[in-house]
């Protein structure tokens, strides 16, 4: 019932902002901004970010409102513009990650004598052959996170799934490469005993 009180006062306010009340849309913004903020929470996992991914989408949200035609639909709508403000983010996180990562790679590089790089190369390739093994949903997944560097939240929000659908994905990926591994340790155990 009070739901229903919330949508239906949002779409009153909704209609009074439309028509040029600023204290209907200041109302607006206390009515839904819990939510919201919630919502872009779960997305960032930093409340910082999260106010600053807030504040992005009131300015989309007052920019849009007037082109709003279903008052209805604003939670939904609002929803959405958090969440691309949200995927924004990460976009631009993932980009400084990737310079920070192979310049740390490169500066890595520079210090790693040779039986260390060839071991080290190993090693990776490895891992990209083990990797290769596994569905692609699992393989995207485990990337953004071991490779890339996201959080669980940040991923869901780059695949447009659930936290828990890429937690998921994380563990079986996980346990397939484990098992992985100790197979070929063991075959490798095989060959050294005979």
């Amino acid at each position: 019932m009070a739901d229903t009180r919330k949508r239906l006062l949002g779409e009153y306010l909704v209609l009074q902002a439309q028509a040029g009340d600023r204290r209907a849309f200041e109302q607006l913004v206390r009515l839904w901004q819990g939510d919201l903020l919630r919502h872009a929470r779960r997305l960032s996992d930093d409340a910082e970010q999260a106010g600053d991914i807030m504040q992005e989408a009131w300015l989309d949200i007052v920019r849009g409102l007037n082109r709003l035609q279903a008052p209805a639909a604003f939670p939904a709508w609002a929803w959405r513009i958090v969440s691309r403000k949200a995927a924004a983010r990460v976009r631009s996180r993932q980009g400084e990650r990737r310079l920070a990562q192979g310049l740390s790679l490169e500066w890595a590089g520079a210090a790693v004598d040779g039986e260390g790089e060839a071991e080290t190369r190993s090693d990776l390739a490895s891992i990209r052959q083990a990797m290769a093994h596994l569905p692609d949903n699992q393989r995207i997944t485990l990337a953004l996170h071991h490779q890339d560097g996201l959080s669980v939240s940040e991923i869901a929000v780059v695949l447009g799934v659930p936290s828990g659908t890429v937690k998921t994905r994380l563990m079986h990926a996980r346990r397939k490469l484990a098992a992985h591994f100790v197979s070929h340790q063991e075959g490798e155990g095989d060959d050294t005993q005979q």
